[in-house]
């Protein structure tokens, strides 16, 4: 004979909540009647009438971890319902934030019936007077991530049983939201126990009443100006900014014109990384940001690619080529790393570019273009592997230097010393250093130690253009000093 489970609900408050129909299935299933906790208005209202209940509610003082409860609920009723038919009942409605109930019906080996009943959240909305279609969203506190949090919409926390959960609720909410931000914490709504109680974000875990599993969290929508930190606003505000009403100068801006500004704001981090400037460093991302986003709501507004498909792109490629991240190969090193994303890039443009040294973009600065030629060549073999044969190339390349100046020919000293760079743009690659950040650093260098030579004088009230080489070499090393 097939047995079955019958799962009930039952409602989100009392007795009242209850159906009839969903009564007499109770009153039939004496013997093997099971609830996933008795800590419910109706369950103990239908005890006090003589119904008896086996409870799950010792698992969840016996098991650290949710899933394990949720887990062990679920086999030891598969196991009773091999030799009888059984009636499950939960709380409010079986479809509703109910994990073992997705556990039970996501098996094959025993037959599940669902029986409904009154769900929490209709007394919810009632008793917060919030409309759903506004925009909702229902989450569970004790498994969710901030990333999916939408604080435009109304927000419901449910299985928030004890202080515990309410403290991770609110130390992640914290992470967007002020500690003041107005919160209410719901108590056996639709009930004639029913409370509501305001507290600060900040109070919520400390204002939280005892264990028990008929509370939830409610956040009201949190106005605009309270998340400008998050990506939704940036992208409306980008948006409003070339709008009809926008700003003319954002609306006058095409790709070709926003070109030189991107270039600027790479350097201008550069800068703040290489003065360790965390806040510079905040400031520079988000002015390169926010080229990122001009440049993708250009493209939306003229119809061709939005920021959408600027994402899609970017995390396509990443998990592409990162296969020993997501997906079934190893790469234990940084060489194992840059292997399989030079053979899957490869993969990826192979049609685009037949040329070793394709890709190499014009606009490149000289040095950080000799750089990026060399490091292609070296990656087929050409490129010499031991680095005392540059530097003696280097040497060779000085000496045709020193030549040059002696003919007296410009136009072969400009050759000449194109090669000495161009040979020490391939030291740099040996050594795994970008020689356009190193010579930026030593520029940055050079400026601060000569500003230290003018302001000494200045203050000595001496004139730069009067003073000996020696006096300045005094103040330059006076700096190198201070470094």
């Amino acid at each position: 004979m097939c047995h079955t489970i019958e799962i009930i609900g039952l409602g989100a408050g009392d007795l009242d909540q209850l159906s009839l129909g969903i009564y007499r299935k109770l009153a039939a299933n004496e013997s093997k009647r099971y609830v996933r906790t008795i800590d419910h208005p109706a369950v103990k209202q239908l005890m006090q009438e003589g119904m008896t209940f086996t409870s799950f509610d010792q698992a969840y003082e016996t098991t650290e971890r949710f899933e394990d409860v949720y887990q062990h609920i679920t086999d030891t009723l598969l196991e009773k319902a091999q030799r009888h038919n059984i009636v499950y009942a939960v709380p409010g409605h079986p479809m509703l934030a109910e994990k073992t109930v997705q556990l039970l019906l996501n098996q094959d080996n025993i037959p599940v019936n669902v029986v409904g009943g009154q769900s929490y959240l209709d007394a919810l909305f009632t008793s917060l007077k919030i409309d759903p279609i506004e925009g909702f969203q229902f989450i569970d506190g004790t498994s969710f991530n901030r990333s999916q949090l939408n604080y435009q919409h109304h927000i419901i926390f449910s299985q928030v049983y004890d202080r515990f959960i309410a403290s991770d609720v609110k130390l992640t909410l914290l992470e967007d939201l002020p500690p003041d931000y107005t919160v209410k914490i719901v108590e056996a709504a639709g009930s004639d126990q029913e409370t509501i109680t305001e507290v600060s974000l900040e109070e919520l875990d400390r204002a939280f009443p005892d264990v028990n599993n008929l509370i939830s969290i409610y956040i009201p929508p949190v106005p605009d100006e309270m998340l400008h930190h998050t990506f939704t606003q940036l992208r409306e505000a980008m948006a409003a900014l070339r709008g009809p009403d926008g700003c003319p100068w954002d609306r006058a801006q095409t790709h070709e014109t926003l070109r030189e500004y991107a270039i600027e704001e790479v350097y201008e981090l550069i800068e703040a990384i290489d003065e360790q400037n965390d806040d510079g460093i905040v400031e520079e991302l988000g002015d390169m940001l926010l080229q990122v986003m001009l440049h993708s709501q250009i493209g939306e507004d003229d119809g061709y690619f939005s920021i959408d498909d600027v994402i899609r792109s970017i995390t396509d490629k990443m998990i592409h080529r990162h296969p020993h991240v997501f997906g079934d190969r190893s790469a234990e090193t940084v060489d194992a790393v840059h292997r399989t994303w030079d053979a899957l890039k490869q993969a990826e443009k192979g049609h685009q570019r037949d040329a070793v040294l394709d890709g190499v973009p014009t606009g490149l600065p000289g040095l950080a273009k000799a750089f990026k030629l060399q490091k292609k060549a070296a990656k087929v073999g050409f490129g010499w592997e031991d680095i005392q044969d540059i530097w003696e190339k280097l040497e060779e390349e000085l000496d045709e230097v020193q030549e040059a100046v002696n003919s007296g020919k410009q136009s072969e000293l400009e050759q000449e010393l194109g090669d000495v760079l161009f040979v020490l743009a391939n030291i740099s690659r040996y050594y795994k250093i970008n020689p356009e950040i190193a010579l930026n650093q030593t520029n940055q260098k050079f400026v601060s130690r000569f500003s230290h030579i003018e302001t000494e004088l200045q203050a000595k009230g001496k004139d730069i253009k009067q003073v000996t080489l020696e006096e300045m070499d005094y103040y330059w090393n006076q700096a190198k000093g201070k470094e």
